[in-house]
């Protein structure tokens, strides 16, 4: 593929992903095309229809994760920050959202999605059992808690706020969530990133104008 037929790709992929993640599955094909800085043609050449785009974001997405997992794992020494590392770069990776936002029109049963999907669990369960034999992450946590979660967290809050604040909070109650892992809360805790709302913050940005 050309430097930029792949750059097209990748921009193709990420747009929709991030769209499907804020609109849900059914945004338009041609606002994808717009926002990614192609022509419609240009989308359809590359998927013939919404679920051939659908199934390549999710494919796209499940690789990656499964990528930065093994990456953690080879890289960081410390058990516990390998799982923290790969928790943060997944919720960047919007996996998470994406896979609950197409569930109901996308079969995932599909090989290359099973397949994908199994690559991406294995690598993630290595991290926790590898925390786990460490005695750094807490006992009673399991492969699915942590998983669950990451998709609670990964999923956009409702209301009017913008995509990016709704991320940025995403990324605090990460961190929050990593902090409560620990087999015991230690001093090294990451610091909290993001915005730090009162009640009155939380009301005035979730009142519709």
């Amino acid at each position: 593929m050309r430097a930029d037929a792949q750059r097209n790709l990748e921009r193709l992929l990420e747009t929709a992903r991030d769209l499907v993640v804020e609109r849900g599955p059914n945004v338009p094909l041609d606002e994808v095309a717009r926002k990614a800085g192609v022509g419609i043609g240009t989308l359809y050449r590359r998927f013939p229809d919404r679920d051939a785009l659908l199934e390549a974001v999710v494919l796209e997405a499940l690789t990656a994760t499964a990528a930065a997992a093994r990456r953690a794992a080879d890289e960081e020494s410390d058990a516990f920050e390998a799982l923290a590392r790969y928790l943060r770069e997944a919720l960047e990776l919007k996996v998470s959202a994406v896979i609950p936002a197409v569930l109901d029109v996308l079969d995932l049963t599909d090989a290359d999605l099973r397949a994908a999907r199994t690559a991406s669990s294995e690598a993630v369960e290595r991290l926790v059992d590898a925390a786990h034999d460490a005695g750094a992450l807490a006992k009673d946590v399991t492969f699915a808690d942590v998983g669950m979660m990451l998709v609670r967290i990964a999923r956009p809050l409702p209301g009017p706020m913008t995509p990016e604040l709704k991320h940025d909070l995403a990324r605090r109650h990460l961190e929050l969530f990593i902090r409560g892992l620990r087999a015991a809360p230690t001093p090294e805790a990451g610091e909290l990133t993001g915005p730090e709302l009162s009640l009155p913050d939380l009301r005035k940005l979730t009142q519709r104008p």
